[in-house]
């Protein structure tokens, strides 16, 4: 069975930063088998609800953009990033179709703070930390994560990679209390920065990191071993009733 996958465009403002950025999400999703679908952000609600019929998963992308800090009851600090209310929009029409029909999720970066958000969590807004968490796209090592034992990442590491997990780092703002059923799942162990959460429901893959596998998918095992897992419980995703599953309220 093909499968595909619904990615939002990552801003509704830059499209150089959508030109480059969106090419190595779909590769990725080429290469590990699932045909992809993005979603632009201009469409109406009730198009991009026709569009997620068609799909079995949910890939949340990075963005220049910050989630809006009155989302979590904070007022934005002067480092935070204009949020994109067109891109907030779609996320959550997502978000909300892969909840209720449990779906799995991937999200990314900013798609995992968007993510957290909506499930009622908050974030930093602005990170002060012995670690460089921004020190740039090229950077493919940028510092190591811990992950934590017996989680879903747990699993997906591949054994080669068990000793020294590193990742790239592109992201100022990083979760601050985890939204609601999301299980910490990552930590950058220098500072204690939180790197990944996923669902804790054995039967919904949500899987959300503060990196960006799809720059290192061709460098390293860690990320295509995360797409892979993501395809595959896609692939297996079987329709569900909605009253079967509850979302965050």
């Amino acid at each position: 069975m093909s499968v595909t996958i619904a990615i939002p465009e990552p801003t509704s403002s830059d499209p150089a930063y959508n030109q480059r950025s969106l090419p190595m999400y779909i590769a990725s999703l080429h290469a590990a088998g699932a045909r992809v679908l993005v979603v632009p952000l201009h469409e109406r609600q009730e198009r991009v609800a026709k569009l997620l019929a068609g799909v079995q998963g949910i890939l949340l992308p990075g963005s220049g953009n910050d989630v809006d800090p009155q989302r979590y009851g904070e007022d934005p600090i002067p480092e935070c990033a204009a949020p994109d209310p067109a891109r907030t929009a779609v996320d959550e029409l997502l978000l909300q179709d892969a909840f209720s029909l449990h779906k799995p999720i991937l999200a990314i970066c900013q798609g995992l703070q968007t993510m957290n958000v909506w499930c009622n969590g908050s974030l930093i807004q602005d990170l002060k930390t012995s670690v460089n968490h921004r020190p740039g796209r090229e950077i493919v090592e940028a510092h190591p994560v811990q992950i934590a034992q017996g989680s879903r990442l747990a699993r997906i590491l591949p054994p080669a990679e068990q000793a020294d997990v590193q990742v790239n780092s592109s992201h100022h703002q990083a979760i601050r209390v985890p939204g609601d059923n999301l299980l910490v799942s990552a930590v950058s162990p220098e500072d204690g920065v939180i790197e990944a959460v996923e669902l804790d429901a054995e039967n919904h893959f949500v899987v959300g990191v503060q990196w960006h596998p799809e720059r290192t998918y061709t460098q390293k095992a860690f990320s295509r071993a995360i797409f892979a897992a993501f395809v595959k419980e896609s692939t297996a995703w079987k329709p569900r009733l909605i009253e079967e599953s509850v979302a965050p309220e």
